[in-house]
């Protein structure tokens, strides 16, 4: 059934890439635990123990106020098709804002957004797998575009503009960095 790793394999490189959607937890040392789902074209292994992936706008900032408290970080994969799995990838990791070289290093690994808030980095130290038997079969329909839609809309100053509004401290009160201090 599951298996502990030092590194992502090829055959879980290979996993990864073909999912459609990942789950990201963070915590900070108190407050609230966060889970997001994540989606889109935003999630790239760069080696074997180091991942990247592209952190939209959204109506929160979770992660990024997490991260600056603590780095700890865990990714989670379910296979909703095929072979039963489940994928999880634990470690620590950094966030990049937009005005930081590594940002400008790694967006080119992406498809150009928008509404790209942040790069995080996480350094794998721990990879796991597990059954995934009691996951749902899921078919894949199409990319949900109304996020990129309303990025697009809203262009790089209202983008900023909802960032200040949205995006500057954490439910629980932390801040994000979202803009330099």
């Amino acid at each position: 059934m599951g298996k502990k790793l030092d590194v992502i394999t090829p055959e879980l490189k290979e996993f990864i890439e073909n999912q459609k959607l990942f789950f990201v937890g963070t915590a900070a040392n108190d407050g609230r635990v966060n889970v997001s789902p994540k989606g889109s074209d935003s999630f790239r292994v760069i080696n074997e123990n180091k991942i990247v992936w592209l952190n939209l706008t959204g109506s929160g900032n979770e992660t990024a106020a997490h991260l600056l408290k603590n780095s700890r970080m865990t990714i989670m994969f379910c296979a909703f098709e095929g072979k039963p799995m489940i994928l999880r990838l634990y470690g620590h990791a950094k966030i990049y804002h937009k005005r930081e070289s590594s940002f400008q290093e790694y967006a080119s690994l992406f498809p150009e957004n928008v509404g790209a808030r942040q790069i995080i980095e996480m350094d794998v130290d721990l990879v796991q797998t597990s059954c995934g038997f009691a996951v749902p079969f899921m078919d894949f329909k199409e990319e949900r575009n109304t996020l990129n839609a309303w990025a697009e809309k809203q262009g790089e100053d209202n983008i900023k503009d909802y960032w200040k509004e949205k995006n500057t401290v954490s439910i629980d009160g932390f801040e994000t960095g979202i803009f330099e201090k």
